[in-house]
């Protein structure tokens, strides 16, 4: 759906996933359409979903598109069993079984699947695994608070090593989403990336045209899975999980030179990176402290004091990547998680790595635009958004220019920033728009936020409550409230500048104002002067 629609809910002219970039292919809802489809024409075959749509919808949740509150999945497209997560494991298992004659309806108590039952019926006995049922979805239909309230136990599980069943009423049926397994370890991971890929696309698409998606990431390699970032409104902890699988250092290069070795290539490799560019090899310092941790950021409102941030081990991949036949240069394209890269509470030892690090990022391995995302500039919509303070991100510039003069380069830093995330205002976007033109940037990377379903951000967005606290949190929903804070991002447009200037004299903002458009500032005060020396009155401010 994210794919189809814009955050203003219009139609997409374009498909990065489609030969030719060309929309309408697929239909909205696609998980649900496709089951229905192959449940009309092979009604005895069982139909079993996956991947990140049905992971995402595996409970009661908003849907941004209806504008409501839908059911779990299995519910609503009539599947026979569901598959979350990134499910080599099930799976592998799933398909044994089944080659062994066990019917699916036997498969209820496999690790990382859902499925329904009679709401009446007993859960399927394991003696291994700690139960909690959530509010219904009648329920939550009704009360809002009660989503919110589903939603903390659903996040706190995700992000636990060792979680609970749970379970949840629907109309007549009960959907019993089973614990996930442990994160792969290396071994298990080189396995998946080691398996005989022919690194292109299914052969339907041959000749049919360049597949936008395709060409951005067909020369990258892909070192970890998982995050422990926890943003409000990434979905990335809830289909992946919070904890790093990172692959091993060959399994890494030997795709690398796979890469190098094929025809299309011309020397550059566009990304090693991740969900997150800097979190390779990072675990835990004492496992027995993570394996009760229900947290779902490693990093915020700090960084853990067990998380071991140590770089060296990626720096060391950057390093033998560049050094193989064939390799000119190797990008990174993921963004970079600053925050742990200025921890004052990490040790001597792992310091030593972040500057060495970040020295040999912005040196060798940036194509003069680095990416980063600070998110906002106001703290209060940076709490919300489990981020760091934007005090940090300045503390992130002042490194990177130091490292830049030290190397007589002239790079940039291409900040992603987010509108209409709740907790964000109106005046927080105008000081937004002030503190990144003061930082001299005019802004490129920007998005209006998108709700999208099991994400603390759009359980906000719904409710109106942080599921944590329950407090209260301002949203902006309709397309009034959300444009005239998107416009902020634009101030430095002709066009946009009229507009601006009489909503700010409006509203008082005289403050933005000056900084924004000074010479309007200045011409005001000189109005307002002779207008006060012609009349003898002072006059009266909006």
């Amino acid at each position: 759906m994210v794919n189809h629609y814009t955050a203003g809910k219009r139609l997409r002219s374009n498909d990065a996933y489609t030969p030719g970039g060309k929309s309408g292919f697929r239909p909205d809802y696609a998980t649900v359409v496709y089951t229905d489809i192959l449940k009309k024409l092979f009604p005895d075959i069982p139909v079993i979903l996956g991947g990140i749509e049905a992971s995402l919808r595996r409970f009661t949740h908003f849907d941004y598109w209806k504008n409501e509150l839908k059911p779990n999945i299995l519910s609503w497209s009539q599947a026979d069993l569901l598959v979350y997560g990134m499910a080599e494991k099930p799976l592998r298992e799933l398909v044994i079984l089944l080659q062994k004659g066990i019917p699916p309806e036997k498969l209820n108590t496999l690790p990382q699947t859902a499925i329904l039952q009679d709401k009446d019926s007993l859960l399927p006995k394991n003696k291994k695994w700690e139960d909690i049922e959530l509010f219904s979805h009648e329920e939550c239909l009704t009360d809002k608070t009660k989503f919110a309230q589903n939603f903390k136990h659903i996040e706190e599980e995700s992000n636990r090593m060792h979680p609970a069943r749970l379970h949840q009423v629907c109309g007549e049926k009960r959907i019993i989403v089973n614990p996930a397994l442990p994160p792969l370890r290396e071994k298990e991971v080189d396995y998946s990336f080691d398996l005989p890929y022919t690194r292109l696309p299914h052969p339907r698409y041959h000749n049919k045209g360049a597949i936008p998606a395709f060409d951005m990431i067909k020369h990258s390699v892909n070192l970890h899975r998982g995050c422990f970032g926890g943003c409000s409104f990434c979905t990335i902890s809830a289909h992946q999980g919070k904890f790093i699988s990172s692959r091993s250092e060959k399994s890494i290069l030997q795709e690398v030179e796979q890469i190098a070795n094929s025809e299309d290539f011309k020397g550059n490799i566009s990304d090693l990176g991740g969900p997150s560019a800097n979190m390779y090899k990072m675990r835990g310092k004492d496992l027995s402290i993570c394996e009760t941790c229900k947290r779902p950021s490693c990093i915020f409102p700090s960084v853990c004091k067990n998380l071991n941030t140590s770089h060296q081990p990626l720096t060391e991949i950057y390093r033998k990547a560049d050094n193989i036949p064939g390799i000119k240069r190797t990008y990174i394209g993921s963004g970079v998680r600053y925050d742990m890269l200025l921890n004052q509470e990490a040790t001597e030892q792992e310091k030593k790595t972040h500057e060495e690090y970040l020295k040999e990022l912005l040196t060798k391995h940036v194509s003069g635009r680095v990416k980063v995302a600070p998110e906002h500039t106001s703290d209060t919509v940076l709490k919300t958004m489990r981020k760091p303070s934007f005090s940090l991100f300045k503390k992130f510039t002042q490194k990177f220019q130091k490292i830049n003069d030290e190397a007589g380069l002239n790079q940039q830093i291409i900040p992603y920033f987010i509108s209409s995330h709740p907790a964000c205002e109106e005046r927080d976007m105008a000081l937004l728009a002030a503190e990144t033109k003061s930082m001299n940037f005019n802004l490129e990377q920007v998005q209006d936020f998108t709700p999208t379903p099991m994400t603390l951000a759009t359980v906000m967005y719904y409710t109106g409550l942080n599921p944590y606290t329950r407090e209260k949190v301002y949203v902006a929903r309709n397309k009034e409230e959300k444009q005239n804070q998107r416009q902020f991002f634009f101030w430095y447009k002709p066009e946009m500048r009229q507009q601006l200037e009489s909503k700010m004299k409006r509203l008082g903002w005289f403050d933005v104002l000056k900084i924004l458009f000074p010479d309007n500032s200045t011409k005001k005060k000189n109005d307002d002067f002779k207008s006060r020396k012609r009349t003898g009155k002072r006059k009266k401010r909006l």
